[in-house]
């Protein structure tokens, strides 16, 4: 299985659903980096199920570093973090070993791993294992931050329902950063939290898109061709589970535009240079702009429903009902909008290290 991501900084993530515990491994981050783990804390409570808007399960998400941090400065080693599973309820699986649930990896699973795979909650392929990445990904974040570059998430969209545009930036971020529920304009995020509440009723689910900003980020970072800044970010952002597209800037509306209307028009600005709009979400020729970078994720319906559908018991090959058990989410958009944070970071700092080295990430100059 291929579990690792990354050239200079790389993360290897482990552990199944209801395994004894999960995490992951950060390596090639440079040493003299300060780790904020009250800020690992508040991140793994943001990835952390919400009351009528997600699952019944509800886990600690104590992250332990065992490795690669003394005095909560790094080393310059790996960083390994685990995270124990303690509300499990394996149960709920064994009377599906061999149906494949709709919208679920356990027939792939079955395919590539020739049913020796872990099939409790998802095993390896849950969206739990999305812990470890935010663990990982909150050391990034706040190595980025210290660089001035930020990251900041919405959910532009959930049950059809459709948050603001972002306005001034930095307004909009600090606004982000105070509120559980992801979204610029309060009153349409009622709207959103009662449409996920009424899909949980029905016992169904709703998905959504997320959209991201990253600001401070310098220009000519990243590569032409094959190893592009969006190929490395689309990369990653298609490992988490339920992201089914990714789009950069205006993404697919700019098949039914104009050039003149879809290119950026550059301008300098005290000695900076900018441009008038976003329409390429501000990566050109796979190499950063310096302008802010803009890209959206959607999100599809959580695939586990109550609602009974039909499938099939792949080793007998025979049609069969399905009535899914077990607690599961009507909706993971808001809770994917930490792990969108977090995989984006640890692609930037990836990158950053293969340009400029990974001392640049502990504030080294540029080279």
């Amino acid at each position: 299985m291929k579990n690792s991501f990354g050239n200079s900084v790389a993360i290897t993530i482990f552990g199944e659903s209801h395994g004894k515990m999960i995490g992951a491994i950060l390596d090639g981050l440079a040493p003299g980096i300060p780790v904020d783990e009250d800020f690992i804390v508040s991140q793994m409570a943001a990835r952390r199920s919400v009351a009528s808007l997600s699952t019944a399960r509800r886990e600690d998400d104590k992250v332990l570093i065992v490795s690669g941090v003394v005095d909560g400065i790094t080393t310059g080693t790996p960083i390994t973090f685990i995270i124990e599973n303690a509300d499990t309820r394996s149960g709920d699986y064994e009377s599906m070993r061999s149906i494949a649930r709709p919208g679920h990896a356990d027939y792939t699973a079955y395919a590539k791993y020739h049913g020796f795979n872990d099939i409790r909650g998802g095993g390896h392929f849950s969206g739990r294992i999305t812990a470890g990445l935010v663990a990982a990904g909150a050391v990034a974040l706040t190595t980025l931050k210290s660089l001035g570059i930020e990251i900041c998430t919405h959910i532009q969209s959930c049950a059809g329902i459709y948050d603001r545009d972002f306005g001034n930036l930095k307004e909009d971020m600090a606004l982000l950063a105070g509120r559980d529920f992801a979204v610029l304009d309060e009153k349409k995020g009622g709207k959103m939290r009662a449409a996920i509440e009424k899909a949980r009723s029905e016992g169904d689910s709703v998905g959504g898109r997320l959209e991201t900003v990253i600001t401070g980020f310098p220009a000519g970072v990243g590569e032409p061709w094959f190893d592009t800044l969006e190929g490395q970010l689309a990369h990653m952002l298609f490992s988490i589970p339920a992201i089914k597209g990714v789009e950069f800037g205006d993404g697919f509306a700019l098949a039914d535009m104009m050039g003149s209307s879809a290119n950026d028009p550059f301008y300098a600005e005290n000695g900076e240079i900018k441009t008038a709009t976003n329409h390429n979400g501000g990566i050109l020729g796979g190499i950063s702009c310096g302008t802010p970078m803009l890209l959206r994720c959607a999100v599809k319906p959580t695939p586990s429903i109550y609602k009974e559908q039909q499938t099939v018991n792949f080793k007998t090959c025979e049609n069969t009902p399905l009535q899914i058990r077990g607690r599961h989410d009507p909706a993971i958009v808001h809770r994917a909008r930490v792990v969108v944070d977090s995989a984006v970071a640890l692609v930037l700092c990836d990158a950053l290290a293969m340009r400029y080295g990974t001392d640049y990430l502990a504030g080294g100059d540029r080279k």
